[in-house]
């Protein structure tokens, strides 16, 4: 069965439709543990967000279609596995905190405290859709956890909403899998598609924010400063 999933990864590596050293290192950890295999793997992705999900996940699809572990199991590890992921990165986030944040912001050219204080008032009226949301958003799926420990969110509200975004996501994907059998890699293609209009948006807003505070550096810089009113004689 191992060998049938590999010979298809080959094919998919030759169509250059997906990354096969990748691939091929998520079917030997599956081949090796089995489902636990596919929730280590996406634990991994998690913590470095350029292993791929769009890959793994459906390769584990794949080998539960051959038999190499249940459905279910693919589910239920490839969802713990993103949970574990996401909970030590709302841990790295909780040991930053608050003020390691605002001090290492205070060091960045072309961002103030105030961009911070909006993007902690954001997050403060939608930090529930956000970590829920973002755990189906390539990129973003693993970087919400992290404001999300600098917060303090509840930690079970955390959990619970990043298990129901991860669940849903990941069934998307292994299903796929599943039933696509040995042209898996058809769903990577797609995914890819998606990723690049993500990485477009935030290509984007990078560039609007830096070209804005420019300008208003400019502005600032232009106005020079500004002098103190002297109270009149006799206030």
């Amino acid at each position: 069965m191992t060998t049938q999933i590999l010979a298809s990864v080959a094919t998919a590596s030759t169509d250059g439709s997906a990354l096969g050293g990748i691939a091929e290192w998520a079917v030997n950890i599956m081949e090796a543990i089995g489902a636990p295999g596919a929730g280590l793997a996406i634990a991994l992705e998690n913590l470095f967000p350029p292993l791929p999900s769009e890959v793994i996940l459906p390769l584990a699809g794949f080998a539960a279609s051959q038999g190499n572990f249940s459905l279910p199991a693919a589910l239920i590890w490839t969802t713990l596995g993103s949970v574990l992921g996401a909970w030590v990165l709302y841990g790295i986030g909780a040991w930053l905190g608050r003020d390691r944040m605002r001090a290492l912001v205070s060091r960045v050219p072309l961002v103030d405290i105030e961009d911070v204080d909006k993007v902690e008032a954001w997050f403060d009226r939608h930090g529930y859709k956000a970590v829920f949301f973002g755990r189906m958003i390539p990129i973003f799926r693993s970087l919400i956890s992290i404001p999300a420990g600098i917060e303090r969110m509840p930690i079970w509200k955390f959990l619970a909403l990043t298990t129901a975004g991860s669940l849903i996501w990941n069934s998307i994907f292994v299903f796929a899998g599943y039933y696509l059998g040995e042209s898996w890699h058809i769903v990577e293609e797609y995914a890819g598609v998606f990723q690049k209009i993500v990485i477009a948006a935030v290509v984007v807003a990078a560039v609007w924010y830096i070209v804005s505070k420019v300008r208003s550096h400019r502005r600032k810089k232009a106005a020079g400063p500004v002098e103190p009113v002297e109270p009149a004689e006799g206030e």
